[in-house]
């Protein structure tokens, strides 16, 4: 066994662990191949389920990689397997299901090796984010808290978190393999150090754990960039935001999970606030920060959703001037109380309706950009083919006109905003 391919579906803590994976490999002495579509001798499919089509994509892969690759062993990690609903039956020979995380990696070590080591090996820390110019870097996993919607608590049910130093090691690491933006995540990354994700249950309501380790991360040297990957309401403090204040490194952009705007529906959903608190907290983030960017995640057509509290969610965005959304579709998950929950709404009008907040979304993204024509922006350089450009501290994205300068994948260029377009705004580089 001499190569290997790994096809990573899903969230920023599954790419994490997909470089986990590529590490270990490689310490075993496999050679990458860049796609599953040359034969690789290993296919490591890291699988995500939290949607029905979520899951159908994991397991069409799981297909592609048995129909390109007959002879190849094919292992299936991630969520999809470690959930048991009926959805991975019968995957056909040379496929081994990783049901529980921790045995991974002494599967792949016996698989590759003919026998699992002594001692056992494990999924280490990353010396590099492979591919990419921003590394994410996994502190915490796992979730308890049961939104109704939400499969995850069944796929990673422990919840935990790395250590402090732990984290501030393998960051330096990240940044002398040369990534200049780190961005922390976790399944809920708001429970940092906590080992439940129920506020109820913690000494305090408010979790300093989090601010903490972005102080201290913010003072690692080259460390240009660093973001968090998502939160809650009740996770935005104003201690965390001081912490942001106090570091000109730590990127003035924040995306909070809100899922709907209509107080009634974030009940059923269980979610740990309520529309008004999510107001509030974006309120103190504008306050505290120049003009930061706020992004959200949305489920539109969850149980019971009304016209009215459709546009509650439709009011909310608006008054809080998101600078992007992220849409989502609702459809029965498996496994949920959602699932089970009466009045459904129409697919028609779910489409209507996600249709419009994507409409929304596009308009309030060009407003928010609108404000900074004119002004200067760093932006990381992400690609250097067909048009160049990267992201803003802000998180939107810049592409350099034409005629500008060559800039390196991975280089941070000053720019001088010009114009908006659809999906972010147009710049001209300035000398160095």
């Amino acid at each position: 066994m001499k190569t290997f391919s790994i096809d990573t579906l899903g969230c920023k803590v599954n790419q994490y662990e997909s470089q986990q994976i590529r590490e270990l490999l490689e310490q075993f002495g496999l050679t990458q191949l860049e796609t599953s579509e040359r034969k690789s001798d290993l296919v490591v499919i890291n699988t995500c389920c939290v949607t029905h089509t979520a899951s159908a994509k994991s397991r069409q892969c799981i297909h592609k990689a048995q129909r390109l690759n007959p002879k190849a062993v094919i292992i299936v990690a991630g969520c999809l397997p470690s959930v048991q609903i009926g959805e991975l039956n019968n995957p056909g020979k040379n496929v081994h299901l990783i049901r529980h995380r921790h045995t991974l990696a002494a599967t792949l070590s016996q698989i590759v090796n003919g026998k699992a080591e002594q001692p056992q090996p494990v999924l280490g820390q990353l010396a590099s984010f492979k591919g990419q110019t921003r590394a994410f870097l996994k502190v915490q996993d796992g979730c308890d808290g049961y939104c109704s919607y939400c499969i995850i608590p069944k796929t990673r049910p422990v919840v935990h978190s790395k250590p402090v130093e732990t984290v501030l090691a393998e960051a330096q690491k990240l940044v002398e393999a040369g990534h200049k933006e780190i961005v922390l995540t976790g399944v809920n990354l708001g429970a940092y150090g906590q080992k439940t994700v129920r506020r109820e249950r913690w000494d305090s309501q408010e979790n300093s754990k989090l601010a903490d380790l972005l102080d201290r991360m913010a003072e690692i040297a080259n460390v240009a960039r660093i973001r968090l990957s998502s939160l809650e309401p009740a996770d935005v403090t104003p201690g965390l935001l001081d912490i942001f204040c106090k570091h000109r490194n730590i990127m003035p952009h924040l995306h909070l999970s809100l899922q709907s705007g209509s107080e009634a529906i974030l009940k059923k959903m269980y979610r740990q606030y309520g529309a008004e608190e999510f107001k509030e907290k974006a309120e103190l983030i504008k306050r505290k920060l120049d003009r930061p960017a706020i992004t959200a995640d949305i489920i539109v057509g969850f149980p019971g959703e009304t016209d009215e509290d459709f546009q509650q969610t439709v009011e909310t965005a608006k008054q809080i001037g998101f600078a992007k959304m992220h849409v989502f579709s609702f459809s029965p998950r498996k496994g949920t109380a959602a699932a089970s929950m009466r009045d459904v709404v129409d697919n028609k009008v779910i489409k209507q309706r996600s249709k419009l907040l994507r409409k929304l979304g596009v308009e309030l993204g060009r407003k928010f950009r609108q404000q900074f024509i004119g002004e200067t922006a760093t932006i990381l350089m992400e690609n250097n083919n067909g048009q160049p450009g990267g992201r803003s501290e802000r998180y939107f994205k810049v592409k350099l006109k034409n005629g500008t300068p060559s800039r390196k994948k991975n280089e941070l260029v000053k720019v001088k905003l010009l114009e908006n377009s659809e999906d972010g705004l147009n710049g001209q580089a300035l000398r160095r």
